[in-house]
């Protein structure tokens, strides 16, 4: 006998921040929030009003994404948003701008459309790309069902007429953050990438389009997965960069890369929960070919990524916020601390930004009406280029996101796979022929 559907919400009068989100909101500026964007490019043209009405029954499922931020004397906080809204707009050229807290109705998150797309975009503090990609994927169900398409909910798409499980909630870290050690984290400064800033509110995407096949094929040559031999690549170019800039000194090459912890605690959250690793190359050591690099991720990732040392790094994260002198300090104090330390050393510790969130899975029933999916880690905080791979059937897609003019690295980057045998196909949303 089918198990009753529970309609009846949790109430909540407010959220706490997650460990991770309570960083995001600290290094807003003008010109700079920490917001990212989840695609589906579908196969028929977007109907942008049954969009809004798919999006309006979806976000009912989604209480943690229908907020406002609020700030109290000591913490900021999460509290429900009734305002109307948030509006589905046509999409623009230059995504991932700086979002206002007190802007759009006081929603955190904007949902754009163009041709057959239909684009999410969340700042981070309201969760992940995994948050976020279950909120795509429920409008995107709830859209086709509008349509006469009914979708199971399966996989990243969620059961509107179910209410959401308390776990959705939670600050998972917290629950896992019980090592009895905290490890120490890179400190060294790393190479970064020099170049012309572009004027304020630009964001240039180059789009990398990709044979999952083909690229794993690869992979397997040089005896890795695709996330390691991509991780080798983007250290590949990011080195020959360097080798080719005016530089007095060689610095290590680091690269900032998201793990979804997820994968090895159990959560069902749908907020941040993920830590970085940082594969990195040292060329003061020597020259490095390419199969040394791809060798040294390989061993890098086996060595830090399991169960073990993740606790470590999470707790070395909590052990912040559970200090009792620092949740009495105020606020405005914290900020200054934090955006002082970022600024100063965080942010120095990396070359470029690297998150890959593997092979997506959606009912079958979905199937006959997707093309791919893409994903945008957004705009950088200083001079750099993100990446952010995504795949869905045989289409593996790779975007670069940065506020510079120059594309060296991007350059470097495909160059490497086409060296290797990999077809690739480029989009982006600006123009190369002055270069």
């Amino acid at each position: 006998m089918p198990m009753p559907k529970n309609t009846k919400k949790p109430a909540k009068d407010w959220y706490r921040l997650d460990l991770s989100a309570i960083v995001y909101p600290t290094l807003q500026r003008r010109d700079f929030s920490s917001v990212y964007r989840i695609s589906v490019l579908l196969k028929d043209t977007i109907q942008p009003d049954v969009l809004q009405r798919a999006a309006d029954i979806a976000l009912k499922r989604f209480p943690t994404y229908k907020v406002a931020m609020r700030k109290g004397l000591f913490w900021r906080y999460l509290e429900p948003n009734d305002r109307p809204g948030p509006f589905v707009q046509k999409d623009i050229r230059n995504f991932c701008m700086p979002m206002s807290f007190k802007g759009n109705n006081r929603y955190m998150i904007r949902l754009y459309y163009y041709d057959r797309r239909i684009s999410l975009e969340a700042h981070h503090s309201l969760g992940d790309g995994t948050g976020g990609m279950y909120l795509l994927q429920t409008i995107a169900a709830v859209y086709l069902k509008l349509l006469g398409h009914p979708i199971p909910a399966q996989y990243y798409v969620m059961d509107t007429d179910h209410a959401p499980d308390e776990e959705e909630f939670e600050d998972a870290y917290m629950r896992y953050a019980n090592a009895s050690v905290c490890p120490d984290r890179p400190s060294e400064k790393t190479y970064r990438v020099r170049g012309t800033r572009e004027p304020s509110h630009t964001f240039n995407v180059i789009d990398g389009i990709l044979s999952v096949q083909e690229t794993m094929a690869v992979a397997k040559r040089y005896q890795a997965t695709i996330t390691e031999y991509l991780n080798a690549v983007l250290l590949y170019a990011l080195l020959q960069k360097q080798e080719h800039d005016f530089h007095i000194r060689l610095r290590p090459v680091r690269i900032a890369m998201p793990v979804n912890l997820r994968r090895f605690f159990p959560s069902r959250t749908l907020r941040n929960f993920i830590t970085m690793v940082y594969p990195s190359i040292d060329p003061r050591l020597g020259d490095y070919t390419f199969e040394e690099i791809v060798t040294h991720v390989h061993n890098y990732m086996r060595y830090y990524i399991n169960e073990k040392f993740l606790r470590g790094d999470i707790t070395t994260n909590a052990a912040t916020k559970r200090n009792p002198f620092i949740r009495i300090v105020p606020l405005f104090i914290k900020d200054f601390v934090v955006r002082l330390f970022y600024t100063r050393v965080q942010d120095k510790n990396s070359s470029a930004g690297l998150t890959n969130m593997g092979a997506l899975k959606v009912p079958d029933e979905m199937k006959p009406f997707i093309e791919r999916f893409d994903i945008y880690m957004g705009m950088p905080y200083s001079q750099r280029t993100n990446c952010a791979i995504i795949s869905y059937e045989d289409i593996l897609t790779i975007n670069f996101a940065s506020c510079i003019i120059e594309a060296d690295v991007e350059r470097r980057f495909f160059k490497k796979l086409v060296e290797d045998g990999i077809h690739v196909k480029i989009e982006s949303n600006r123009s190369f022929e002055e270069e």
